[in-house]
């Protein structure tokens, strides 16, 4: 069993940034980021592998960058020139394959919430 806790989330101003992190308690070799409005499905962001692949969502990309601890065991979303629609609560995803899909992921962390104010 792999625990994930996320921090970094909070509220910023349009056009501002802020830096997500998520450390895990064992190895898998996908972790990525989904993120959830109120009333909305679940949807992918972003995803890396421990060989530095990475996918992006392509509503963040060329905004958000995705990274994977030295040691692997964790991952950052870097996330600029954020927008009013980029509020949800942001989760942090485990699992074997760097996928889009939540269903792919075994291990999720709580959340943590993301306000842009416009």
């Amino acid at each position: 069993q792999v625990q994930l806790v996320e921090s970094g989330g909070g509220l910023v101003q349009a056009g501002g940034s802020l830096r997500l992190s998520c450390t895990a308690s064992g190895l898998t070799y996908a972790m990525g980021w989904f993120r959830q409005a109120p009333g909305k499905e679940r949807e992918f962001v972003a995803t890396t592998t421990w060989t530095n692949d990475v996918y992006y969502a392509d509503s963040v990309k060329d905004r958000f960058t995705i990274s994977r601890g030295n040691d692997k065991s964790a991952v950052y979303l870097q996330m600029n020139s954020l927008k009013p629609e980029d509020t949800a609560v942001y989760y942090c995803a485990a699992g074997p394959l760097p996928r889009t899909s939540p269903t792919t992921y075994n291990y999720w962390g709580q959340g943590t919430q993301v306000t842009v104010s416009s």
